[in-house]
């Protein structure tokens, strides 16, 4: 069997979400990608290989402005993106799906899960990031940036780990703030499973902390992995990473 590929398109400017599926056998696992990586990386294609191996559906998908995906990265906002990702699951996911978010994908996942669909069994989130563009990415901007930010200006972001720079739009942070999770406890009603690593300097894990904090209700396990970037993408990550996938999966 081989990968097979989606075109979704959104209602809104016909604008397509381009993805990549393996039909294995459920629960499907649903990749949600971080700020600014695609499908292509290598915790996604560790996963795919992972669902070969296993013969599990794995579904992994570029927001717009990401990847293969149409639009413009400018364009980009958290719940424009959040509402793709519900596209694809609502398309490729079936009855019964496991999320699994990096960064802010983890952000994603969690938004899901708050939505509480009936077919979710749980959520794996690798350095979660929610709420980052208020809780982390503003608050790390130069006093002169954020400035301009609050002036309604566009910002140029330099890229980390040797990609290039970005653009990104005032009403980038103003429009995450609306989707913020952490201000409140969150009952999931599905098991979590997050890794942190805690030389992270874009995630601190004491926002992984925070978030098992706010996770009142649920069975949350925190693994914290203490010479691990926010990347994660050594054998040894990713081998805690599709662990807590098969764990999460068989439940």
């Amino acid at each position: 069997m081989t990968d097979r590929t989606i075109n979704i398109t959104m209602p809104d400017d016909g604008r397509v979400i381009r993805g990549v599926v393996f039909d294995g056998a459920g629960p499907t696992i649903v990749w949600l990608g971080g700020f600014r990586s695609d499908m292509t990386g290598a915790k996604a294609e560790a996963l795919a290989a992972w669902g070969r191996q296993h013969d599990r559906k794995v579904v992994r998908f570029d927001y717009s402005g990401h990847g293969g995906s149409d639009g413009s990265f400018e364009d980009g906002r958290i719940g424009r993106w959040f509402a793709e990702a519900k596209a694809v699951i609502a398309a490729e996911a079936g009855p019964e799906f496991v999320v699994v978010g990096s960064s802010m994908g983890g952000w994603m996942a969690l938004l899901m899960a708050r939505e509480c669909p009936s077919g979710l069994k749980g959520a794996v989130l690798v350095a979660p990031a929610p709420d980052f563009t208020e809780k982390l990415f503003y608050p790390a901007l130069p006093p002169e940036v954020r400035l301009r930010v609050d002036a309604g200006e566009t910002i140029d972001v330099p890229g980390e780990y040797g990609s290039p720079s970005y653009r990104l739009a005032a009403d980038f942070f103003r429009e995450g703030a609306r989707h913020n999770l952490l201000d409140a406890p969150l009952r999931l009603g599905v098991p979590v499973m997050i890794i942190q690593g805690m030389a992270d300097k874009s995630v601190p894990y004491t926002h992984a902390q925070r978030i098992v904090d706010r996770l009142v209700d649920d069975d949350v396990v925190l693994t914290l992995v203490k010479d691990g970037d926010h990347r994660l993408s050594r054998p040894s990550d990713i081998a805690l990473i599709l662990d807590a996938v098969g764990r999460v999966t068989e439940e």
